[in-house]
């Protein structure tokens, strides 16, 4: 295999990038060498590659800091309203290259560590991800930060410093392992801390009620420490903040509660407090209600209120005085925009700080409360809506469950006015759910306690009003808005796949980067035969770089001119890899039955981490590896079937994967999916998409037209027929050979020889228990990949296709939906006006 350029000397030839000045390269290697000088420690004179990662990092740094602080300068002086992002997980990857490309640095950088004999690529490998979410919901979150950077909005994101993210992944004997992900092990050169904003949390204790309002006594504190992290504005000079909270233990934790002789295990026990920010929770659409996890959202949602009203108090930069005190200004001058209910927490919290502690009477502070925040909901799993019991709630926060109450009092009253006499209403729209134990229910707290709700794409959006939330939009359908997903086009194209980008610059300039509904222009070159030769070799050029990657990695021999079909997102049953496992077993059978016959040669490959208590989806991930061992083994079957478990999938995987990519899995039930934004990834670089009508794919339709995606399956009308009606998976079974008999190699061990019994869990969920009917699907997957396979053979048309795709991605861009949240929900108006550079 010839070896492909490099990134390195692709950049030489982009234009995208920005141009090296002579002068910058000089100035970049003094300034690296400068931090390098710094960076070795007196006993060390050989520098490691991780010191001159350390030098780059901190020289492209110092481009950041000046227009940091001109930025919150700028916001001071202006006072506009801030929105902010409160987020239990923020997934941003490396942050190192994203940089660059936001500053227009890359080329000069490249430059200089080439003159200085070092290549950029090497450098930018030793970063580690920043892998502080699970999937969708952390991934959006940093979209986000990088579209409200570049849209000029003052925007902050707020969230949990996990000094453990996401764990890694290990594939042992096909089994998954997790390790810890110590990520801070060298330290982490883009965050500072800010000890002088450290803000007290309390928990526990009990509530006094006085003539003169309510008082939370007895509490156990611990410190928030903030750690901020510059989010650069895609070539605009904006920086806005990330910041993140750690805990810490106040110096007198617990050695009050010991006599002297106790001190020593009152020091350890500093710990109990600090776990709080110690490591993620690693479920995805799973509620898991376990204490310190409440913990951890009330920690973000107290620390973060503290500081959203000590800076709505201050308006002046650098002053500590108090300039505003009259909070019916607040939801002018601030948006709290909720991700999902894990920051449900902020409405009680925020209604305590007004009534309690600033004295405004309930009506006042509930009016104040419910303008100022607003609520994406990320799910319709019932398994993932947050439930807290009560019980645990009057133990950890006693105060915030009598707010709770009292808003659920008049909530109902509410209700009872407007629905007179209906007493199951009144039950159903309760935020305490009575049967099986009391608890509260955090997304009606949610719908209640805010001004908007949206979901995440139309059909989820349309969903939630007609199924889960129906109630609460029968009684105010103002309250209910749709926001569909969208990706930052910094990082998943100009970023992960440059020549993409510059052969699109080629045709419609660059500006397409700040406003993707520039792509538009895409649709004339349709049929020019050099544009689709060049977007055909971009392709070609990315799956030979990839290829060369997993064959490092996995050992296997890799057609590179096979279709890479990739499925990669976390392990689920509603997301139905089994479906995808079921088509390899197929597609196996049939070149093993007809070996002679023309195949589409495929690369078939999977990613995802399973959450580590969900079983099941550790069980799909060993059948996975299982078909793997036997089919790339298999010499009858050769280079025309490989398949491949993508291990330890981030962000930085994904960056290499998606623009190699040919086909694009997305094949959840309908009414599943809320949205999906890896779809959008795929349909940016260059891949086409083999879908039900779910999430976010049904807008993809839409854009790029039917008939340029592979469309199959249930509707979410036929998913509820057959609710309704009863789902038989051994219907299916008897009546598809090929089902039959994919399933029958299952539960017999022909994956497994040595453990015939091994998939007999997932036997029996398929055949018995299925809740998202993958057998209802199979029969249409199948033909749809059959068309699939035929469109291949025929390079130009598919090219065709993915250029009706690319051309159609203007919508998803995260620009175009922050702009409607800024819009429709913030009440802010978006800027592309840059703002002055720094004299640096």
């Amino acid at each position: 295999m010839s070896k492909p350029l490099s990134d390195h000397d692709k950049r030489k030839q982009i234009s995208v990038r920005g141009l090296a000045g002579v002068e910058n390269v000089t100035d970049l290697k003094q300034n690296f060498n400068r931090h390098l000088h710094f960076t070795l420690v007196k006993d060390r004179n050989v520098a490691t590659k991780r010191d001159y990662y350390f030098a780059l990092a901190h020289t492209v740094r110092d481009h950041l800091v000046g227009r940091w602080i001109r930025t919150q300068q700028y916001y001071y002086e202006k006072d506009p309203k801030r929105v902010y992002y409160i987020s239990l997980e923020f997934y941003m990857g490396r942050t190192l290259q994203n940089t660059m490309v936001n500053l227009a640095l890359e080329n000069a950088c490249d430059e200089a560590t080439y003159q200085l004999g070092l290549d950029m690529e090497e450098l930018e490998d030793i970063e580690e991800d920043a892998g502080l979410g699970n999937g969708g919901l952390g991934r959006l979150a940093a979209c986000f930060l990088d579209s409200m950077a570049s849209l000029g909005l003052a925007a902050y994101g707020y969230g949990i410093r996990y000094e453990f993210g996401i764990f890694n992944q290990k594939i042992l004997n096909g089994w998954q392992v997790e390790e810890a992900d110590d990520w801070l092990r060298y330290g982490n050169p883009w965050e500072k801390a800010r000890p002088e904003y450290m803000r007290p949390v309390r928990f526990y204790g009990r509530t006094e009620h006085h003539q003169d309002g309510v008082k939370w006594v007895d509490t156990q504190t611990v410190l928030a420490l903030p750690y901020d992290t510059p989010v650069p504005g895609y070539r605009n000079n904006v920086v806005n903040t990330m910041r993140l909270w750690s805990a810490k233990a106040p110096c007198d934790f617990n050695l009050k509660d010991f006599n002297v002789g106790g001190y020593i295990q009152a020091v350890l026990d500093r710990n109990l407090a600090e776990n709080i920010s110690r490591v993620l929770y690693p479920n995805d659409n799973f509620f898991e209600g376990k204490e310190l996890r409440l913990k951890q959202e009330y920690f973000v949602v107290s620390a973060t209120l503290q500081d959203i009203i000590r800076r709505f108090k201050v308006s002046k930069f650098g002053s500590r005085e108090i300039a505003r005190t009259d909070f019916s200004k607040l939801p002018d001058k601030v948006a709290i925009q909720l991700n999902d209910t894990h920051p449900a927490m902020a409405i009680p919290e925020l209604m305590r700080v007004l009534v309690d502690e600033e004295k405004l009477d309930w009506k006042k502070a509930w009016e104040i409360c419910v303008r100022t925040c607003a609520y994406t909901n990320h799910t319709v799993l019932p398994e993932a809506l947050e439930r807290w019991p009560v019980d645990l709630f009057a133990h950890l926060l006693p105060r915030h469950l009598e707010i709770v109450y009292e808003i659920n009092r008049r909530h109902l009253e509410n209700v009872a006015a407007k629905f007179p006499g209906d007493t199951d209403r009144l039950r159903r729209m309760s935020l305490i759910e009575e049967g099986g134990g009391k608890r509260i229910n955090m997304a009606h707290l949610c719908i209640v306690g805010a001004h908007a709700v949206n979901g995440v794409a139309q059909i989820h959006s349309d969903i939630l009003k007609a199924t889960i939330f129906k109630d609460f939009y029968e009684m105010e359908p103002h309250k209910f808005q749709n926001k569909t997903n969208g990706i930052t086009p910094r990082r998943w194209l100009v970023m992960c796949n440059p020549g993409l980008a510059e052969v699109i610059a080629e045709k419609i300039g660059e500006e397409y980067i700040r406003d993707l509904d520039q792509l538009q222009g895409l649709r004339k070159f349709v049929n020019d035969d050099a544009f689709i030769r060049d977007i055909a070799k971009v392709k070609q050029e990315n799956k030979l770089k990839f290829s060369v990657h997993l064959e490092e990695h996995y050992k296997v021999k890799i057609n590179p001119n096979s279709m890479f079909d990739i499925q990669v997102k976390r392990i689920h049953e509603y997301k139905r890899q089994l479906l995808n496992c079921l088509h390899m077993i197929t597609y196996y059978n049939r070149i093993k039955k007809e070996p002679n016959k023309q195949w589409t040669p495929r690369t078939i490959m999977i990613g995802g981490k399973a959450a580590p208590g969900y079983h099941t989806a550790k069980m799909i991930i060993r059948l996975i590896t299982a078909i793997g061992e036997v089919v790339n083994n298999d010499p009858v079957i050769g280079d025309r079937l490989k398949i491949i478990f993508l291990e330890n999938y981030r962000v930085t995987l994904a960056e290499k994967a998606i623009p190699a990519a040919d086909l694009s899995e997305q094949i959840s039930t309908a009414g599943t999916e809320a949205s999906g934004t890896g779809n959008m990834k795929f349909m940016l670089n260059g891949a086409l998409t083999i879908g039900t009508m779910d999430g976010a794919n049904v807008e993809m339709a839409e854009e790029a037209g039917d008939g340029n995606l592979f469309i199959f399956g249930m509707r979410v009308e036929d998913v509820d027929e057959m609710d309704r009606r009863g789902y038989n998976a051994e219907s299916y079974y008897n009546r598809l050979p090929e089902l039959k008999q994919a399933m029958d190699q299952i539960s017999g061990g022909y994956f497994s020889p040595k453990q015939p019994d091994l998939f007999k869990e997932i036997v029996n969920m398929l055949m018995h228990h299925d809740r998202f009917k993958v057998f209802a699907d199979y029969e249409d997957y199948m033909k749809c990949q059959e068309t699939v396979n035929a469109l291949y053979k025929n390079p130009k048309e598919w090219t065709k296709k993915v250029i009706h795709n690319i051309a159609g991605c203007g919508k998803f861009s995260s620009d175009r939906t922050i702009a409607q949240y800024a819009r429709e929900i913030w009440g802010m108006e978006p800027t592309l006006e840059k703002l002055p550079a720094p004299d640096i």
